[in-house]
């Protein structure tokens, strides 16, 4: 081989501790037989998506442009299933899009994590980012939103106050507790009355609030967080 690709090697070997260049040769190779089954694992999950997103794309995109569009000539009974139907796109490419993120080992970027129990209130939230092109991602629980942020780092976190299994209070916390998200800005999103939310601001260190029902202006704060 090359001498500097032969000290390049022996340099590797004393710092990390192997006792020859031939044990070194017996790690890599190893090493890439289990990182070529991966590989191709990882690459049918990826086929496997793409062809889920595919349809899904359109009944979310359909579904949209009917709400959007035919709201108002739609009997109450038939909005409500057009609406369910949209709001499932969204959880069932929320939950394709953690597939992915399980067999991906770097963290994943987002704009805005959503911790929302509220299905209308999710698709309202990412109809309005989405337009202002920031990506989001959204789950209906704390815990899941725990376990999301092992898997993506979002710019800021809008996080509901009443959730099915605990306390966004006690959600924002344990989040703030994190060394890797003890600045990334969080603001609650309820109707629970301002003056109590304003007490727990700096006993949880959230950012801020928003108040429901949601007035488009309120919103014009955030983006100097996501910027």
């Amino acid at each position: 081989m090359p001498e500097d690709t032969k000290n390049k090697w022996e340099r590797f070997v004393d710092e990390n501790e192997f006792t020859t260049i031939s044990m070194l040769i017996r790690k890599a190779v190893n090493f890439y037989i289990d990182s070529k089954s991966k590989i191709s694992l990882i690459n049918d999950i990826s086929k496997f998506t793409h062809d889920l997103k595919e349809p899904l794309t359109s009944i979310k995109g359909f579904s949209q442009l009917i709400l959007e569009n035919e709201s108002d000539k739609l009997n109450p009974n038939m909005l409500l299933r057009i609406k369910e139907i949209y709001a499932q796109s969204i959880f069932l490419e929320n939950k394709i899009n953690f597939l992915i993120n399980e067999f991906q080992p770097e963290s994943q970027t987002y704009d805005i994590l959503i911790v929302e129990d509220d299905s209308s209130t999710i698709m309202f939230l990412t109809d309005y980012f989405d337009i202002k092109g920031f990506s989001t991602i959204s789950v209906t629980t704390g815990n899941n939103g725990l376990e999301e942020l092992k898997r993506i780092t979002p710019k800021l976190i809008l996080l509901d106050i009443i959730l099915p299994d605990i306390s966004g209070y006690e959600v924002c916390k344990k989040i703030k507790s994190l060394d890797k998200f003890k600045d990334t800005p969080i603001f609650y999103i309820t109707a629970i009355p301002e003056s109590e939310v304003k007490n727990q601001l700096k006993k949880t260190g959230a950012e801020g609030f928003l108040r429901k029902p949601f007035n488009f202006p309120d919103f014009e704060i955030l983006t100097d967080y996501i910027n």
